[in-house]
């Protein structure tokens, strides 16, 4: 099987570097293009997606609209594929943050391990939600076909982590791009990453 891993457009919150988490912000007009812009490039270059899944959270579930409407292919929405919940940073811009957590923000910025946020979801439970929603969705789905799943940044960075046997706690190591295109190929060998943060179709050389 050949998963489409689409992050999301621009959202209102990342034009304002707001941390998002669970903060539902639309897409900017920006977002919009992008995705009509990633949308063009999946029809021209004939990827053959027969499935979109997608976040509930607004920007996902529009960025996956546009994605559907362009491609002629079902949206089915799932809540398990959300962004972490943040907890207390939701919402906030960074400026914010460094003044009301100064002390959590130190040891974000200097250690390889993300200290506790209250009310943060947990690395754990994120991942278990995570890796069972691909899981259904891997399962619904023939070895050949091709699905794509519009969600977060940190979706993608714990899915992947959970595929490869790498500590989900670690921050990182992956970044994805807004209207980033990442491509992972499941096949009975294993798994190969074969596009990670592809944003060619946005006109700016990556």
């Amino acid at each position: 099987m050949r998963l489409l891993l689409i992050r999301h457009g621009e959202s209102q919150g990342n034009a304002e570097r707001r941390v998002q988490g669970w903060f539902d912000s639309p897409l900017t007009d920006t977002g919009r293009d992008q995705i009509r812009a990633l949308a063009r490039r999946l029809e021209k270059d004939g990827w053959g997606v027969t499935a979109l899944y997608a976040s509930t959270l607004r920007r996902a579930t529009e960025s996956g609209e546009i994605l559907a409407a362009t491609l002629g292919v079902p949206l089915v929405l799932d809540d398990r594929l959300r962004e972490y919940d943040i907890g207390v940073f939701t919402g906030l811009t960074w400026e914010e943050v460094k003044r009301r957590f100064p002390n959590l923000v130190a040891q974000w910025e200097t250690g390889s391990r993300r200290p506790p946020i209250p009310g943060e979801e947990g690395d754990s439970a994120f991942c278990t939600r995570v890796a069972a929603a691909f899981e259904d969705i891997v399962a619904a789905h023939p070895p050949e076909a091709t699905v794509g799943v519009v969600a977060h940044g940190g979706t993608f960075n714990v899915y992947l982590k959970h595929l490869l046997g790498l500590d989900i706690a670690m921050q990182g190591p992956f970044s994805f791009s807004n209207a980033a295109l990442n491509v992972v190929e499941l096949e009975k060998r294993g798994l190969r990453i074969t596009l990670l943060n592809d944003t060619c179709h946005l006109g700016n050389g990556e």
